[in-house]
């Protein structure tokens, strides 16, 4: 299955064990055991995206294409512990990368639709997609799906970024505000953004959308409590809530904007571990950018733990 205009594929499930050697074990059940399976409708449906066009056009670094070929290499290889989960493939892109951010940009809005098509033709309401890999112009068509497949109107975004610049060309930095002008997202709430990286424009578009912004700042300094922000938006939510994730949201992370300063993995597995629970729409884990075989690693275990996280209730 290719987009309209063939720069990008949604590669299968076989397609990706033919690229990943599976080690296995006599007597133990792996990950990669259990996937090689058909399963009839799962209750989690993972998605991945191997692109890095979104951040580019954001005048940002490559890498994220990378993150979840890094994820499945690592994941197929743990045991496999009884939850109802499948791969549905992996969206890749196949063309020539740009070479200018507006051409880049053209290529953001290719995606877009067929990230939205790949979504409708294989996840059904009562399904979670968990999205991982890519850059975070791929939250756009996720709220869009969500919205016409679930009534979301609510985001939760963990992210050292607001996500809200200008609307006047698609890239990896204006997923939200673009929701916000169409009307498929009505509360947004972006915890975790660094203070000294807010524009003026960011501030009067939020002040204009009555976003529900706090800042990392208010976090380390024992003003706000993560768990307890994250908790409230479901209490008060009309419906399923989407998740964002940005892995720029975490310190010494390998992202596209990675940062010395943000929180712990464990503070954020510790927020992905109440997901369960709740009545989540998708979980989408993006921006991890790998560029070396350490970076691999890492980005790779830690995507792993926060899938797994998301699905997998506390016993």
């Amino acid at each position: 299955m290719k987009s309209n205009l063939k720069n990008f594929e949604l590669r299968s499930k076989s397609k990706l064990f033919s690229d990943h050697l599976m080690i296995s074990r006599n007597g133990e059940e792996r990950i990669g055991d259990y996937l090689q399976a058909n399963h009839a409708k799962p209750q989690v449906l993972l998605l991945g995206i191997s692109e890095s066009i979104g951040p580019f056009a954001n005048y940002g670094r490559r890498g994220s294409e990378h993150a979840f070929n890094a994820f499945f290499k690592q994941f197929i290889q743990w045991p496999y512990q009884g939850q109802s989960f499948d791969v549905l493939g992996n969206i890749t892109f196949i063309g020539t990368f740009p070479t200018e951010v507006e051409e880049a940009s053209v290529l953001v809005e290719e995606l877009d639709s067929f990230v939205l098509e790949v979504l409708r033709l294989h996840v059904s309401a009562d399904q979670l997609p968990v999205v991982i890999g890519g850059g975070h112009n791929n939250a756009l068509p996720l709220m869009r799906w969500a919205n016409e497949v679930k009534a979301c109107q609510t985001v939760i975004n963990l992210d050292a970024h607001t996500d809200c610049r200008d609307v006047n060309r698609r890239h990896s930095g204006n997923s939200f505000s673009v929701a916000l002008e169409e009307g498929v997202l009505k509360n947004y709430h972006v915890f975790g953004v660094h203070a000294y990286g807010i524009t003026p424009f960011m501030k009067e578009f939020i002040r204009k959308h009555h976003v529900n912004l706090k800042f990392f700042e208010s976090y380390y300094t024992g003003g706000q409590v993560l768990t307890v922000d994250v908790l409230d938006v479901f209490f008060h939510a009309k419906g399923p809530v989407g998740v964002d994730l940005d892995m720029d949201c975490m310190a010494n992370m390998p992202s596209s904007a990675s940062s010395p300063s943000g929180w712990s993995l464990d503070e954020i597995r510790n927020i992905i571990r109440l997901l369960p629970n709740q009545p989540l729409a998708y979980l989408h884990l993006t921006e991890g950018a790998a560029n070396n075989p350490e970076q691999e690693r890492t980005i790779g275990r830690a995507l792993a733990y926060l899938c797994l996280d998301s699905f997998s209730p506390m016993e």
